[in-house]
């Protein structure tokens, strides 16, 4: 479904439409083929159907890119393994106490619909063209905010940088000269954890494999599509540009000496093995204007004894309160349960990517002056407020502002590697024949 837009917090590497096939058919349908499962993954399964639904939507994606379409045992086994990865992820999420409400998710559907200029009703029409419908949809989108917020739980929210951290690469930029961009594809074959001598020489074979494939000529995406383990396989493994900052090392050691359409040499990484290719690079302006937003919130924790709906309805009640006169900062000293409350709620001016992904989808969406409906993150429910909003030059602050943003980014993109593969690693998993 490429011609839908998405939202940005979709995860692009999630392309599955979920499916629930029943095997009791009317007297009158038509006989399906026999369905049959092709992976266990814990206590639940992948059929056959799935795979070959997931196998189409790809197959068009694909073509719609002009990319060479790998052979379909190549493609299908491939799909397979994302399938699983997508599935323990997702059991992980639900294992783990998250939720997804299903307002969200039809408010995402929503926007997706507004995105393309579409009602719902145009929307369920389009997908039917497709072969999709709106359950499906519905389906997929519930899936992919499990994921994405087990990442910000697990993941980004435990992130930090510190003021060594930033020190160190302000003095690493200075004695480089100025930050270089790289546009460039990534293939990687994955090493399991605690993985034996004779499983990382397997992998390293294969990786040389495809070095060697790409050195005969054969086209980068479709190598990505058919063998690598990254998220942005099915995409040709693009990464678009990225700052130099904002990658590992390694990377940038090995993408500096290429010219634009050569490949780095072999990578090796605690994640596995890597190979690049370069598509462009280029300078970074130097100067930097921001949005600053000046927010106050109440913050209500959920826990054993606060569910998610005891806290909504405080917060609403504070809400109707604050909308009927009460001062915010006075209820704020009495009922928030963050380090600002002594403040009234006032957190200062805020910059892009201070706060949790959440918490700044929802401010940015309000106007000065107007005050949020309960807002969750992972510390619980907030009411935010909008006080004022400027255009701030910060060519003084940038350098740290970009350290840090590049630190976070590097370090949560890492971790997130690991992350997904210490969940596929930990999974039951029973491959069995597709055909």
């Amino acid at each position: 479904m490429k011609f839908l837009k998405r939202p940005e917090w979709y995860p692009q590497w999630v392309a599955a439409m979920l499916i629930t096939v029943s095997t009791l058919l009317p007297a009158h349908a038509a006989v399906l083929p026999l369905d049959h499962v092709v992976a266990v993954v814990n206590d639940e399964v992948i059929t056959r159907q799935e795979l070959s639904k997931r196998y189409a939507e790809v197959l068009q994606n694909l073509s719609r890119q002009n990319t060479p379409l790998p052979a379909r045992e190549v493609l299908e086994k491939q799909l397979l393994e994302r399938m699983v990865t997508e599935l323990a992820l997702q059991q992980h999420a639900r294992n783990t106490g998250i939720r997804v409400d299903p307002i969200q998710v039809e408010r995402a559907l929503q926007r997706i619909a507004a995105q393309n200029k579409l009602d719902l009703a145009s929307l369920a029409a389009a997908l039917e063209k497709e072969g999709q419908s709106l359950d499906s949809m519905r389906s997929t989108i519930q899936n992919e905010l499990l994921i994405a917020r087990a990442r910000e739980r697990d993941v980004d929210n435990r992130v930090s940088v510190s003021d060594a951290e930033i020190e160190g690469y302000l003095q690493t930029q200075v004695q480089q000269g100025t930050e270089t961009e790289y546009n460039f594809s990534h293939i990687l074959v994955t090493v399991p954890e605690n993985a034996s001598p004779e499983q990382i020489q397997a992998r390293r074979a294969r990786a040389e494999d495809i070095l060697a494939q790409l050195a005969r000529g054969v086209d980068f995406a479709q190598l990505s599509a058919s063998h690598s383990d990254a998220p942005n396989a099915l995409q040709g493994g693009a990464f678009g540009w990225r700052a130099s900052g904002k990658m590992p090392a390694l990377f940038v050691d090995a993408l500096k000496p290429l010219q634009p359409g050569q490949i780095s040499p072999l990578l090796k990484s605690s994640n596995g093995f890597h190979i690049l290719k370069l598509n462009d690079k280029r300078g970074l302006d130097a100067t930097l204007t921001v949005t600053q937003t000046h927010v106050r919130h109440i913050l209500i924790k959920t826990n054993e004894l606060t569910s998610e709906s005891d806290a909504r309805n405080r917060l609403l009640q504070l809400k109707d309160r604050i909308d009927n006169g009460v001062k915010f900062d006075e209820l704020a000293r009495l009922h928030s349960e963050d380090a600002s409350a002594s403040k009234g709620g006032d957190l200062g001016w805020i910059n892009p990517g201070d706060t949790v992904p959440d918490f700044e989808k929802a401010m940015d969406a309000l106007a000065p002056g107007e005050l949020s409906a309960p807002v969750q993150s992972p510390f619980g429910l907030h009411l935010i407020q909008v006080l004022e909003r400027r255009d701030q030059d910060v060519t003084q602050e940038r350098q740290r502002l970009l350290a840090r943003q590049a630190i976070r980014e590097r370090k949560a993109e890492e971790a997130f590697q690991d992350w997904i593969r210490q969940i596929r690693d930990q999974a039951y998993v029973e491959l069995r024949p597709i055909d």
